[in-house]
């Protein structure tokens, strides 16, 4: 029985990054040789086991042989027989096609080494077109390390593309195809995972509603990069600057999809776009298991964000509804996403990229002085009205002296 460091963990350190996780495969052995070591076993469908005292991954070398459609179809050998070299031929990318043995050699069959170097993601073999989740994956990979300058190869672009038109990308389940978002919009380079999926056409069928925001137009005197689609990608380019947080991210990509549904005949003009987009959002929340959180944020983007582009202007009263409607004043963490989306709104066009955005700190000084009305004192008072409409009138009288000061601070 043989081990080797594998996958990501090889590949990492060969870029010079931290390694996390560390992942190994065994040859020669069998699954009741693991067992009575002490091994636990993890999952049905693969022969993966936990270390008894690392509880770190060890796989037994396997095989994979297409038997239906999708990404679970699929007959595994992983009897002792299987060589390493095997094993690495059915992994997708060759970047994630190496293995490292006990003395720290080198084994790389399929030239990951050089492609790391050239920052290529290349796929190992023809049967990469056997799993349509992997088109998926090589976008995710282009996110995560598209900062570093990695590209897919056009070998691997045509190879996608035709997976693309073959039909099979629709099979994947809704749980799977979230994940890679999720995923890809925790990366630090975000808009890659949507130029890969746009480039090989699998973006129409993950994502219809953001692939036809492409080539809409938008008005050039507040959007200087006018395609719509171009937008969103700049916003995701700023959203990873201003935030780490996936669900910034994701609702700075689906904010502006009502565009992609408003009346043709009145572009670039966009009335109505934020309702619109609301429905748009809950059809792709039907198709995915969206989570709660990343939905809510992102139809309070699509629905309040160009209130806030424009919240100077706005009266006091109009600025109160606006925080409760965003639920700021008792959710405080959840005004600073829908900010940091807004703002990434903002600084994705063209030449604006560093624009100042004082509508972000503008909004928290309304909240903050809203929050700091004591409450129990202000309904003690004498006065008129329902305990609501006292409440109500304060918080606006307090937004109103805050805007007031802000401006002679201007």
């Amino acid at each position: 029985m043989e081990t080797y460091l594998v996958g990501g963990a090889v590949r990492d350190k060969l870029l010079g990054m931290p390694v996390k996780d560390r992942d190994y495969v065994v040859v020669g052995a069998n699954a009741q040789q693991l067992l009575d070591a002490g091994y636990l076993q993890v999952g049905k469908g693969f022969p993966v086991f936990l270390h008894p005292d690392s509880k770190e991954e060890y796989a037994l070398a396997r095989t994979e042989r297409k038997t239906g459609p999708g990404h679970t179809g699929f007959d595994v050998d992983a009897s002792a027989s299987v060589t390493l070299e095997q094993d690495l031929l059915r992994r997708d990318l060759t970047i994630n096609a190496m293995a490292e043995d006990q003395d720290g050699r080198l084994i790389d069959p399929h030239g990951g080494e050089q492609d790391i170097e050239q920052r290529l993601l290349r796929h190992v073999s023809p049967a990469f077109a056997e799993d349509p989740l992997r088109v998926l994956r090589v976008a995710r990979f282009a996110a995560r390390y598209g900062h570093l300058g990695f590209r897919v190869a056009p070998e691997t672009q045509s190879l996608m593309q035709d997976m693309v038109e073959g039909g099979e990308i629709a099979s994947l389940v809704g749980e799977r195809v979230w994940q890679e978002i999720e995923r890809a919009m925790a990366a630090p380079a975000p808009a890659e995972f949507v130029r890969a999926l746009r480039d090989c056409g699998a973006l129409k069928v993950i994502l219809p509603e953001v692939d036809r925001l492409f080539g809409i137009p938008q008005p050039p005197k507040y959007h200087p990069e006018v395609d719509t689609g171009l937008h969103i990608l700049l916003c995701l380019e700023q959203a990873a600057r201003l935030s780490d947080d996936p669900v910034v991210r994701y609702a700075t990509l689906v904010h502006d999809v009502g565009k992609g549904v408003t009346d043709p005949t009145k572009w670039p003009s966009h009335v109505g776009h934020e309702s619109l987009g609301l429905g748009q959002q809950a059809a792709i929340c039907e198709r995915l298991p969206v989570p709660k959180e990343f939905a809510q944020i992102a139809a309070l983007v699509c629905e309040h964000h160009t209130k806030l582009h424009r919240v100077t202007e706005l009266r006091p009263g109009t600025v109160l509804r606006l925080l409760l409607a965003l639920d700021a004043i008792r959710r405080p963490q959840r005004l600073e996403k829908f900010l940091l989306a807004c703002e990434a709104d903002a600084r994705g066009r063209t030449g604006l990229e560093d624009c100042d955005y004082p509508q972000h700190a503008y909004l928290l000084a309304m909240m903050q002085a809203v929050r700091e009305i004591d409450i129990p004192a202000l309904l003690a008072e004498d006065g008129g009205g329902s305990p609501e409409t006292r409440i109500e009138r304060r918080r606006i009288a307090a937004i109103a002296t805050t805007a007031a000061r802000l401006a002679d601070d201007v």
